[in-house]
């Protein structure tokens, strides 16, 4: 035999890889065709859409980073979750370029930054900026919560975009809008109080409540009319501008809070309040004096006392009008205590000090 020959090896040239498009994901269970796949994109899953079957985790949401509202949006522009969100209390588009410039800044950017100042200067805005800090001021002032903050600014708003009211200064504005906010948000503030927070007289803080009280009102009456004119119904729910008066039962809370008194002597006090109010029996006094005469009453009552003048310190009359009111009360105790309470023994009417 002779020697063994040599074989040539043809090697094929590799090929780049490419994506197998004949390969597609089905569902093994159901094995359809065509498949009924879901892209869960919340819970990132692929899902088989006829049996429910997970596919498989962890997919890549490849939609646009943000969604548009255009559709449900009244100006019809095109708000995204690009930058921050337009503050409602402010007008116009409220987007801008500052140009900075720090200490070693050329002269150019220095006068740069300083036309852009002048030529974007809104002073409308500027007076609304420096009304809202002045307003979150005084309700922080006072423990007043973020809800009657918003309110108040919002009133303050309608007010300076009407041009109502020029000849008053901007603080007494501001008193009433909070008084007015206050109330309308069911926070139960006096007069007083705010009085107290601000450089703003009593009288001039119930004139400017009154004032305020009749715009919003015709306001409120004025696009009520145009809904009408316009073939629409006005929604007898709605948020009309609807003010309701301070009673002594919201104020009972807060005070008792303040003396640290317990929720059954709270509760007390309410009901006394509502029964006093009721029936009559401090008629023509103040709120904040009926309040604290219920609460000196309930104290007694369910064995938690609270002196007169103690009481006054936190409601803020003298403890004279208490005991005043207290002796009115005392005398028709019986119908502002209930007899229930008295026959389950939660109440005693024998701790009762004497007139």
């Amino acid at each position: 035999m002779g020697p063994p020959q040599d074989t040539a090896v043809t090697v094929k040239p590799q090929e780049p890889w490419r994506e197998n498009l004949t390969m597609h994901l089905i569902c093994k269970d159901c094995k359809e065709e065509p498949p009924n796949i879901v892209e869960d994109f919340a819970a990132g899953d692929t899902i088989c859409g006829s049996c429910g079957l997970v596919l498989g985790d962890r997919i890549v949401d490849t939609r646009s980073e943000w969604r548009t509202f255009t559709n449900d949006d009244q100006n019809n522009d095109d708000p995204s979750r690009v930058g921050d969100g337009a503050n409602p209390l402010l007008n116009g588009a409220q987007l801008q370029t500052d140009i900075a410039f720090g200490g070693g800044a050329s002269a150019k950017s220095r006068d740069l930054s300083r036309a852009q100042n002048k030529a974007t200067h809104d002073k409308s805005t500027k007076t609304l900026l420096a009304a809202y800090k002045e307003i979150g001021a005084l309700c922080d002032g006072i423990s007043i919560p973020k809800n009657v903050s918003d309110a108040a600014k919002h009133l303050f708003k309608i007010v300076h975009d009407e041009g109502a009211f020029r000849g008053k200064s901007q603080e007494t504005i501001i008193a009433g809008c909070i008084f007015i906010a206050c109330r309308q948000c069911k926070v139960a503030r006096t007069f007083r109080e705010i009085f107290s927070l601000t450089k703003v007289s009593k009288p001039e803080i119930g004139r400017i409540f009154k004032h305020l009280e009749k715009f919003f009102a015709a306001r409120n009456e004025k696009m009520k009319a145009s809904i009408v004119e316009a073939g629409g119904v006005p929604d007898p729910n709605g948020s009309g501008f609807n003010v309701e008066s301070t009673t002594p039962k919201d104020l009972c809370i807060r005070y008792c809070s303040l003396l640290h008194l317990s929720q059954r002597c709270t509760i007390l006090s309410q009901d006394i309040a509502i029964r006093a109010e009721a029936s009559g029996v401090l008629a023509g006094r103040s709120p904040i004096s009926t309040a604290a005469a219920c609460i000196y009453m309930a104290s007694y009552l369910v064995n938690e006392g609270r002196s007169a003048k103690d009481v006054s310190h936190v409601a803020g009359v003298s403890d004279g009008t208490i005991r005043n009111a207290y002796k009115i009360m005392h005398a028709d105790k019986a119908k502002l205590v209930k007899a229930e309470w008295i026959a389950e023994g939660k109440v005693d009417l024998k701790r009762l000090p004497l007139v």
